[in-house]
């Protein structure tokens, strides 16, 4: 994956080719986005290769501004017949496009002018693993998890490795680019047959190989989590503690995200548009964003719209303090960006969140079953029914029923329903959280949730 797909200097000029065609074409601004792509993913099962994938390609797109009019193309060709038709292709679709008075580039003032990519460490410079590599990790992982009596199959072991390269340029002056990799595996574990089977899951992804956990203990976690879900029932129906186990627990925080995103914010389709400067959280926790942490998959030196990076409180001691905006939401709100501008090849930018950390608190995952005393602890949820203006709230969910503290036995086929407004308020966070996501999020025990159950 090191040919000069990857190069940096070829990608600025493709996309500088790009906006020159582009300004022939008719174009008052544009910006240009390219992205260059390696894969290589290998499943096996019953001890043998089962599939290998491989993808690669490079992508251009081309956002096109005539006055407050813009159109967005793309491709996955390079060759400067294809840019040229992009470019009267998206000219001749930004002349009809409905006028948007929110939509253009960022002033010159405004961009990212210098950034350490070395400190991010976002791509890996030991050499990119083999697919005879990725094979022997598959198996491995598969093997740890079939050594464990009781497993009755694995239903999927997998490992993977990608790289990515990227490049943005505009009229506006900015250029800029990174690279990025991605190495993980996966294991899926079955326990039982028919109607009494129950499966659970273990991955690890890091962005640099050294960091990666080795393969049989992915594989040992599968199988561990998988046996303990064995004989699993419904639980009872009531009001109950519900306590979200660390795997899953950053959907809640994702809804919250969700709802102070600028999109949802501006058309008034969230149910915290009027939430600003109220609390939202528990007294004492934050919520913040740092796209600058180093090895972790959401960081970037600069956003989609070439807005320089920063670290920032959405929520401080609980109180809302930031919407998630791009230029476009924050124009139609009459604030500035918070450089959160996420950019692919096939439309123009949106706001979307970084790297997000949530407060964690002194107490255990165990010391939190133990003071809740009777209620749910969830593992996995399927399904979602979210209303976003009004934030209620219902989930399928399947995990452990707790009792007097401790846990009693493995639950599935349940409701868990409420409002995210109550629920995000009376949370209390473990420490248990992992530190090298991008949502670094632990445990999150919430009171008197209706739990609906056999």
């Amino acid at each position: 994956m090191s040919d000069a797909r990857f190069d940096a200097a070829a990608l600025e000029r493709v996309s500088q080719t790009l906006l020159a065609i582009a300004r022939k074409a008719g174009a008052e601004s544009a910006d240009a986005v390219v992205v260059a792509g390696d894969a290589v993913s290998i499943d096996v099962r019953g001890g043998r290769l089962e599939q290998a994938e491989r993808s690669e390609g490079v992508d251009i797109g081309l956002r096109v501004l005539i006055g407050r009019r813009q159109a967005c193309v793309s491709a996955s060709d390079v060759s400067e017949r294809v840019m040229a038709e992009m470019a009267e292709r998206a000219v001749a679709m930004a002349r009809e496009a409905p006028e948007d008075p929110f939509a253009g580039l960022a002033d010159p003032d405004q961009l990212a002018r210098g950034w350490d990519l070395a400190a991010l460490e976002l791509a890996d410079p030991a050499p990119d693993p083999s697919a005879a590599a990725l094979q022997a990790d598959a198996l491995t992982a598969e093997a740890a998890a079939r050594s464990h009596s009781g497993i009755s199959q694995v239903d999927s072991a997998s490992a993977s490795f990608s790289r990515r390269a990227f490049h943005m340029a505009a009229t506006n002056g900015f250029s800029g680019g990174y690279g990025r990799t991605s190495r993980s595996i996966s294991c899926v574990a079955i326990t039982g047959t028919g109607g009494g089977m129950e499966r659970d899951w273990a991955a690890e992804s890091r962005l640099w190989q050294a960091d990666l956990p080795d393969a049989a203990s992915v594989g040992h976690l599968a199988a561990e989590r998988t046996l303990a879900r064995a004989g699993a029932r419904k639980p009872p129906t009531g009001a109950f503690a519900v306590l979200f186990d660390e795997r899953i627990a950053n959907s809640l925080i994702g809804h919250l995200l969700s709802a102070i995103n600028g999109t949802a914010v501006s058309r008034g389709a969230s149910w915290l548009r009027d939430a600003m400067g109220q609390p939202v959280l528990p007294p004492g926790i934050d919520l913040v964003e740092d796209p600058l942490r180093p090895r972790i998959s959401a960081s970037r030196p600069f956003d989609g719209e070439g807005l320089p990076t920063a670290r920032r409180a959405l929520v401080a001691d609980g109180v809302l303090q930031s919407w998630v905006l791009d230029l476009a939401t924050g124009r139609k709100l009459g604030l500035a960006s918070t450089a959160s501008a996420a950019r692919g090849t096939g439309g123009p930018p949106a706001p979307s969140p970084g790297n997000v950390a949530l407060t964690q608190g002194p107490a255990s995952r165990a010391d939190l079953i133990r003071d809740m005393g009777t209620g749910l602890l969830v593992t996995s949820m399927i399904g979602a029914t979210i209303n976003p203006t009004t934030g209620d709230y219902s989930r399928g969910a399947a995990g452990f029923w707790v009792e007097n503290g401790e846990i009693a036995y493995p639950v599935n086929e349940c409701t868990i329903a409420g409002n995210l407004r109550d629920m995000l308020r009376r949370m209390t966070p473990a420490n248990d959280a992992r530190l090298h996501l991008s949502t670094v999020v632990p445990s999150l025990l919430v009171e008197g949730l209706t739990l609906a159950g056999g």
